[in-house]
């Protein structure tokens, strides 16, 4: 059936669109001189500055479903969606900074599997390797798939147009550039993203008369962080504090933001290990900002379309798009439209990079060839690339088949991440934990969330969010307690083999004569501070 168009692009927004697309693909021909090596094409030549790695690492985590799902869900539950950013990201972005990342980049790991392999065996390695490769390309899926659905009701691009030309950018220049380019366009698209869709907070609250005005016409929960969150019953997203706290809070924030090589990829970029700490820390800034730039526009929908999400009325999908088509003229519809397109691709395109370092290096080199020279592997890397694409081409009618792409996304997160996080953590700061603790102790993990998400479908929760949160809560708590047992029996790496990859074997880094704002323990000091400021007053 055809689809309704929801708004009539002209000729001056596609320009904008155009010159976007334009402008992304130049960026990865002038950096494909600096892509020779694998170093550079994987990891650009740990080159970048803080600042830059710092925004890529916030926008390739800045995709489709931060921008139009975050907004659909303010529509929906209200304000305590808000928990996705700030519990559900910043305390995890901390610990990144401080206490993990010193040991992925002392370590001088290419990649998150890499890291498994010295602190456990091939055998871990081996296993989350593939574990990784298979959800980045499902997750790269959603992000094509939500851009051709929304692109569809937009301007009337069909499902697979939309899906074949995005794909096709992402292809271009991340094969010319490789990791840099990537890099370099997500701090593009960043700027993109808050030019194109800034104006819609800032327009809406001025027309419902500001903040208070705004939630007087919502219902009670909708305008609090943690009010109404004693009982499921009392809140839209049918939750409780404690699922928030150990399901979002610890298990599912901690294992995207500190085990997700996705994100940390980005930081493995950085110059030196000051920056490399100091890109999560930095980035947790910008991630606490993020609420005011996609949340609100949701609770401003909620109160302006009364029809949203009912029987016979738009999507809440589209809560997003219909703010646009209210604020936004000619020309400025263009610069929405080419923010959208930015975010899609800086998710797209941040899975992919991830999938072409742990295909290549971690899967290819380790158990295909492994003894190929340098050029080698970054030929193979740029085939990477198109293999990656043409999957996540395939994962993207895959996503097409849930009818909420959030929860989906969620309920990967809950069957990879949560697993991988328990692991990590038992790996880096108990030296007892042995090698096949560490490998059944994922292998338990991973295998306990799959039948949790069998036996606990999700009409045994008040809500959706409700399992995913504990399902992984008790993923985490199945692979620390194989993990345990089976390491009490079998034989621990020796100290001098953890040297570098277990808290209390390697000296932590000092930066006494740096200024405060250059110092990770102190930026994230502040960073603390905001949150806990933020909690309080949203409560």
């Amino acid at each position: 059936m055809k689809q309704d168009v929801l708004l009539n692009a002209g000729w001056i927004d596609y320009v904008f669109v155009l010159i976007y697309f334009v402008f992304v693909i130049g960026i990865g021909w002038m950096l494909k001189s600096r892509a020779k090596t694998g170093e550079d094409f994987f990891l650009s030549g740990r080159s970048i500055p803080s600042w830059i790695t710092s925004l890529a690492f916030l926008s390739a985590n800045l995709g489709a479903l931060e921008v139009l799902g975050m907004a659909a869900n303010g529509a929906e539950y209200g304000w305590m969606t808000t928990h996705f950013y700030w519990i559900g990201a910043v305390p995890a972005m901390l610990f990144l900074g401080l206490y993990m990342m010193p040991f992925y980049y002392v370590s001088r790991v290419r990649s998150v599997p890499e890291y498994l392999k010295y602190r456990f065996n091939e055998a871990t390695r081996g296993l989350n390797a593939i574990s990784f490769a298979i959800m980045t390309v499902l997750v790269s899926g959603i992000s094509l798939y939500s851009m051709a659905l929304i692109f569809q009701v937009l301007v009337g691009w069909s499902i697979n147009v939309s899906v074949l030309v995005s794909a096709l950018v992402v292809l271009i220049y991340v094969g010319l550039g490789g990791l840099t380019s990537s890099i370099y366009n997500e701090v593009i698209q960043f700027f993109l993203i808050w030019l194109g869709l800034l104006l819609i907070p800032i327009l809406g609250l001025h027309e419902l008369g500001g903040w208070d005005a705004m939630i007087q016409r919502l219902p009670e929960s909708f305008g609090h962080l943690w009010a109404g969150l004693d009982h499921p019953e009392h809140n839209a997203m049918g939750i409780h504090w404690l699922g928030v706290v150990l399901g979002l809070g610890f298990v599912l924030s901690f294992g995207y933001w500190t085990t997700d090589f996705l994100v940390v990829q980005r930081a493995f970029a950085a110059r030196d290990l000051r920056s490399a700490q100091l890109t999560p820390i930095y980035a947790s800034l910008w991630k606490m900002l993020v609420p005011f730039l996609v949340i609100i526009p949701g609770l401003i929908a909620a109160v302006l379309f009364h029809n949203l999400g009912k029987p016979g009325g738009p999507s809440y999908n589209l809560a997003l798009p219909l703010l646009m088509e209210r604020y936004y003229p000619p020309g400025m519809l263009g610069l929405g439209l080419t923010a959208m397109l930015a975010s899609f691709m800086s998710g797209m395109a941040g899975n992919v990079t991830a999938f072409t370092t742990v295909w290549t290096y971690d899967i290819y080199q380790a158990y295909i060839k492994k003894d190929a020279s340098d050029e080698h592997y970054v030929k193979m890397g740029r085939w990477a690339v198109v293999i990656g694409v043409l999957i996540s081409i395939g994962t993207a009618y895959l996503a097409a088949g849930y009818p909420s792409v959030m929860d989906y996304m969620q309920m990967l997160f809950s069957i990879f991440n949560a697993p991988l996080f328990a692991t990590f953590l038992m790996g880096m700061f108990w030296k007892r934990a042995t090698p096949w603790g560490g490998f059944w102790g994922l292998v338990s993990g991973t295998a306990g969330a799959l039948l949790l998400n069998v036996a606990l479908p999700e009409h045994f929760f008040t809500s959706p969010q409700e399992g995913n949160f504990w399902r992984a809560w008790w993923a985490w708590v199945i692979t620390v307690a194989v993990t345990v047992i089976v390491s009490l029996f079998t034989k621990p790496k020796t100290e001098e083999e953890l040297k570098g990859l277990v808290y209390g074997t390697t000296p932590l880094p000092s930066y006494q004569g740096w200024k405060w704002y250059q110092r990770p323990g102190w930026v994230a000091v502040v960073a603390t501070a905001l949150l806990v400021g933020l909690n309080w007053y949203f409560w």
